[in-house]
């Protein structure tokens, strides 16, 4: 019988193990777990008292030379004492891997393990040291260009409306609304100074999913998937935009902001026209990711990806947006 097409497969994760085994040369103790099939499947790898994570991206997400990018970023960090969780090169000093699933070709990374733990609940001294950690990747990766995705307002509004539009397909008030959110940050973000705004490498999707901290208050960002070409303040605006969803108290908010900005402020400055913009640019980068979750449902398949979940989407940028006083004509 003729195998059926498939769109997603989980790879096994006992198989994967002796993989790493034969081509990173750990140990026959080496063990392999599922940790998380979401947009990318992530695996948990020990060998004894050695910890790595091996992630393996979903077929047609990431072309080989736009992970080659992520992980020339990556290294450039580390190499740079950038505290990151970074690439392991296997036997043949060769970073990634190429699995032959059931719906295609698929890669694989193995990365260091961050040391720590992951919690939305941190205090104002962690903040701190979230921001000054941030401030140390922007040093490095200003100026520093990527043969990835920009993100300007074509592909921030323009193009993630018209994913978002297509997957819920009904012209609802939440859908209206977002529609007048992009047309309005269009008209905001051609009145940005470039030249008071640093530019860089960006990781996009710094909030606490993708950091640990230790006992130390040594924090190591992970997950660069989503990194590219971009305004440095986006991933400013987008750690405080979620900072505030996570701190429902205004007042529990307002002192971790503070402690973050002040934090990132003892590494480098932020100018006074980043600062204009924070409560306005994360806003794009939340019309981008609603309508990733749309754009990948086949292979992730988040059930709660409805008009529910929509509303509930837009009411937190509605709070952020009166939060900050911002007028949307």
């Amino acid at each position: 019988m003729q195998q059926f097409p498939v769109i997603s497969s989980i790879l096994s994760a006992s198989k994967l193990g002796e993989l790493l085994q034969r081509e990173y040369g750990l140990s026959k103790y080496t063990e392999c777990t599922l940790f998380r099939a979401a947009m990318n499947h992530v695996y948990m790898v020990t060998d004894v008292d050695k910890k790595y994570v091996f992630r393996v991206y979903n077929f047609d997400w990431r072309t080989k030379a736009e992970i080659t990018e992520e992980l020339r970023l990556l290294i450039y960090l580390w190499e740079n004492k950038t505290s990151v969780s970074y690439p392991i090169a296997d036997n043949s000093n060769e970073y990634i891997q190429e699995l032959n699933a059931p719906e295609g070709k698929r890669f694989g990374v193995l990365f260091s393990f961050a040391d720590g733990v992951k919690s939305a609940r941190f205090n104002a001294e962690t903040s701190f040291f979230i921001g000054q950690a941030l401030a140390k990747v922007h040093k490095s990766t200003q100026n520093f260009e990527l043969k990835r995705v920009t993100y300007n307002d074509s592909v921030l509004l323009i193009d993630s409306i018209k994913r978002t539009q297509m997957f819920f397909k009904k012209e609802t008030n939440e859908i209206l609304f977002l529609k007048n959110l992009a047309n309005f940050l269009q008209g905001e973000f051609a009145k940005i100074k470039n030249n008071e705004v640093r530019f860089g490498a960006v990781h996009l999707d710094v909030w606490f999913d993708n950091m640990h901290f230790n006992e130390e208050n040594k924090i190591t960002f992970f997950d660069f998937d989503f990194c590219g070409n971009g305004w440095l303040c986006l991933d400013i605006s987008y750690f405080l935009f979620q900072l505030y969803v996570t701190n429902p108290d205004e007042k529990d908010y307002e002192v971790k902001a503070e402690s973050f900005l002040k934090g990132y402020e003892s590494v480098i400055e932020i100018s006074v026209e980043e600062k204009r913009i924070l409560p306005l640019v994360c806003l794009g980068v939340m019309l981008y990711y609603i309508s990733m979750q749309c754009d990948r449902f086949d292979t992730w398949t988040n059930i709660f990806l409805n008009e529910d979940h929509l509303k509930r989407f837009t009411g937190n940028l509605k709070r952020w947006i009166d939060y900050n006083k911002i007028k949307i004509q």
